[in-house]
């Protein structure tokens, strides 16, 4: 049995709605909704919600906590949300908001704007951090990664975009010969 599916997934304050496969889960942040695969079983049981497998088959083993974490994310995103923080490392990097945008000066020889997509927001507490923010835990993590793809960490100086929490491990650089 999967350890992650048969965990139940608690449910205060938010409303679930189920239609054949598709599964919907409102807040009072947002709404989210995901297709559920049809050999998974999702049971809602007052302030419950249990995922259930029809056998031990492997890919119903897969699915199982899969399906399970997902709702879990959804949930989670509808009552508290997502953040992602990033934080850029080099002299002359910065970043700023115009209107909703991100304009990103990094190193290249012109600035790059970034428009979010729709449900996520940009906040620059400070030039050098852009905090990334949404109900959805997968588009937080997919733009947060598209920024830091722009000028990701080099090894040797650590200039670049870096999530807060990454770690550059930084290499030696080249010494002198004789």
């Amino acid at each position: 049995m999967s350890r992650v599916g048969k965990k139940p997934i608690n449910i205060k304050d938010v409303k679930i709605t189920r239609s054949n496969n598709e599964f919907k889960v409102a807040g009072k942040l947002g709404e989210l909704s995901l297709n559920i695969h049809p050999n998974m079983t999702v049971n809602v049981e007052g302030s419950e919600v249990l995922v259930t497998r029809p056998n031990d088959q492997k890919e119903n083993r897969a699915l199982h906590g899969l399906t399970r974490a997902l709702i879990q994310n959804m949930v989670t995103g509808v009552t508290e949300g997502y953040t992602k923080q990033l934080d850029i490392v080099g002299v002359g990097y910065k970043a700023e908001l115009k209107g909703t945008s991100l304009l990103l000066t990094i190193g290249y020889s012109h600035p790059i704007y970034f428009q979010p997509p729709s449900g996520i927001t940009f906040e620059v507490p400070i030039p050098t951090q852009i905090k990334i923010s949404g109900i959805d835990k997968e588009l937080v993590g997919l733009v947060a990664a598209k920024i830091r793809s722009f000028r990701e960490p080099e090894p040797y100086k650590g200039k670049g975009i870096k999530y807060s929490t990454e770690v550059i491990v930084k290499k030696a650089g080249k010494t002198a010969g004789k």
